[in-house]
């Protein structure tokens, strides 16, 4: 199947894209940053970046802990949202993670919900990593949280639907060696007509995590299978939640 280049730039900016994934997951969020940061024990005047940010809703829970955060993401309306809740210790810009952004300057860079894997080559995606592991002090670390490629397939649900909201979204899933895929069809008594959106994933494994981390300075440390921060388990754990830090 071939998908537009950027077809993640129209589908991360809509409104619809939020409700389907983030209006009900709030606690979770917040829970799960708890962990991270009970379990990390950053100091006072740590810096973190949230890495594909989005409306910034993990960025605003790390600076209401008292951390200077920084969001990035490359959607428009997400920024212009997230700008809303700015203040001294809370920032956001727009920007493609695919691209240098301040270098050697944060302790902690955070990529949240599998935020990576939806460009169309490699070396995309190799960039990314090298924006991370470029943008972090020496010995700095990295959270990104993947879904785990052997849970999905096994929990695969093909057709689905959800109402949200009076919205109804018709999803209908499939992969192939290389790659998830969904198609999300919305349908909107506001709008005239359906709209219509396809996701794309790689399928990454905790070994080629590996591999991109060491390729680009950063070095594996732990690894959790779910929000809770329960050890990992290849077929048992539905995400791939990967601490690293630079070497």
């Amino acid at each position: 199947m071939t998908l537009p280049t950027n077809w993640f730039r129209e589908w991360f900016n809509s409104p619809y894209y939020h409700q389907l994934y983030f209006e009900h997951n709030e606690k979770e969020a917040a829970m799960f940053i708890d962990r991270l940061i009970n379990h990390l024990h950053p100091t006072a005047n740590s810096l973190m970046i949230d890495i594909a940010c989005g409306r910034g809703r993990h960025a605003k829970l790390l600076a209401e802990k008292g951390f200077d955060t920084t969001g990035i993401d490359i959607a428009p309306d997400s920024i212009a949202f997230a700008k809303k809740f700015e203040n001294d210790h809370l920032h956001f810009f727009e920007h493609d993670m695919r691209l240098p952004f301040w270098i050697n300057y944060f302790d902690y860079a955070f990529n949240f919900f599998t935020s990576f894997g939806y460009f169309k080559t490699d070396r995309e995606n190799h960039n990314v990593i090298r924006t991370i592991s470029q943008s972090l002090r020496k010995t700095g670390t990295l959270v990104l949280d993947y879904l785990n490629v052997h849970y999905a397939e096994d929990h695969f649900v093909h057709k689905s639907q959800k109402e949200i909201n009076g919205v109804i979204y018709y999803l209908t899933k499939w992969y192939d060696e290389t790659h998830f895929y969904k198609r999300i069809v919305i349908e909107d008594e506001k709008r005239k007509d359906p709209l219509e959106f396809v996701e794309r994933v790689a399928k990454f494994s905790l070994g080629d995590f590996n591999d991109m981390f060491a390729f680009h300075q950063l070095q594996m440390q732990e690894v959790y299978g779910d929000y809770e921060m329960n050890p990992y388990h290849v077929k048992d754990s539905p995400r791939l939640i990967m601490i690293a830090t630079k070497k």
